[in-house]
């Protein structure tokens, strides 16, 4: 099979797996897209299958990413916050891939819980992400500051719900959308603490 027929094939099936879901922002589930994928090839056995796919989809992952490294003062910051606040993460993204990456850059151990887009079938700006967040924090969004690098998806998802906002200026996500404005703007991650500061 070429590979250009490969990723047509992809494609289809993972059109095929949002318009299932039907979900404004949907996310898509990459280990399900080659787990399918692999038994329109006749791979019967699901325990194969699904070994393949996770395989699938980390080797797809490390091809399509440059590099993988922190921003600089990340660690720094969340030293000085994890005595001080409990913090979530919530990320747009795939847990086969995710979760290594959080661990492969010491960033394991600072957030509880860690949401993954992929466990719910849709991606940020979807407000249920932070809910969901929320409940296990048992928190109301008066006491949490949200901090993110793009303000569509991070900023104008958490404000929604009313929760005070930090927008990282960052080499990723939207600079912009609409009329958002962050509570407070942070030109480099280590003015997060800052933020953090005039917000709390």
């Amino acid at each position: 099979m070429h590979r250009w027929e490969v990723r047509d094939r992809y494609y289809q099936i993972m059109k095929k797996q949002k318009e299932e879901r039907g979900e404004e922002y949907s996310e898509i589930d990459v280990e399900a897209i080659w787990n399918t994928f692999l038994g329109q090839e006749g791979i019967k056995a699901a325990p194969t299958r699904r070994k393949l796919a996770r395989i699938l989809a980390q080797l797809y992952r490390g091809i399509s990413r440059k590099r993988l490294q922190l921003y600089p003062d990340v660690k720094r910051v969340l030293e000085d916050l994890r005595p001080r606040f409990r913090m979530a993460l919530i990320s747009d993204a795939q847990p086969c891939y995710a979760l290594p990456e959080i661990k492969a850059v010491g960033l394991d151990g600072y957030f509880d819980p860690i949401i993954i887009s992929a466990y719910y079938g849709f991606r940020k700006p979807d407000r249920r992400l932070i809910e969901k967040s929320l409940d296990i924090m048992k928190l109301i969004p008066a006491e949490v500051i949200c901090v993110g690098n793009d303000m569509y998806r991070d900023i104008y998802g958490a404000s929604q719900l009313g929760i005070k906002t930090i927008f990282v200026d960052s080499n990723q996500g939207a600079k912009s959308y609409e009329n958002v404005i962050p509570d407070y703007f942070a030109p480099r991650f280590e003015d997060v603490l800052k933020g953090v500061e005039a917000l709390k």
